[in-house]
């Protein structure tokens, strides 16, 4: 059973910066993804990031490109979202979660449809 747990979340004022934990345990094969998701109140969750275990070929949404990086650190089976330069539209519920199919890259981002365990979120509050 796959377990993800992320922290890192917090009220920002808009230009700051917040890095997102994900720790991750029970993965059973290599060639796995992890995606961040965000959900804004009224609104459907939608992929931010990701990152494949494979080739680590990773993928950003345009409304992040430039701002947010997405990097892991294999020893601690953590995957992080460092996010800067944030603006009061990123405020959301951040989600890390985990595919078994594995599909990630610059062009094929994180499809709600193709991930198989979640995290409880993470909230991220960016002030005007």
């Amino acid at each position: 059973e796959v377990q993800l747990v992320e922290s890192g979340g917090g009220l920002v004022q808009a230009g700051g910066s917040l890095r997102l934990s994900c720790a991750a345990s029970g993965f059973t094969h290599d060639d796995y993804a992890i995606g961040w998701f965000r959900q804004a109140p009224g609104k459907e969750r939608e992929g931010v990031s990701c990152i494949s275990s494979g080739d680590g070929s990773t993928y950003y949404a345009e409304s992040v490109k430039g701002r947010f990086t997405i990097s892991s650190d294999s020893g601690k089976n953590t995957v992080y979202l460092q996010m800067n330069s944030l603006k009061p539209e990123d405020t959301a519920v951040y989600y890390c979660a985990y595919s078994w199919v594995g599909i990630c890259s610059a062009v094929h981002g994180p499809k709600l449809e193709t991930y198989d365990s979640w995290g409880q979120g993470t909230q991220v509050t960016v002030s005007s």
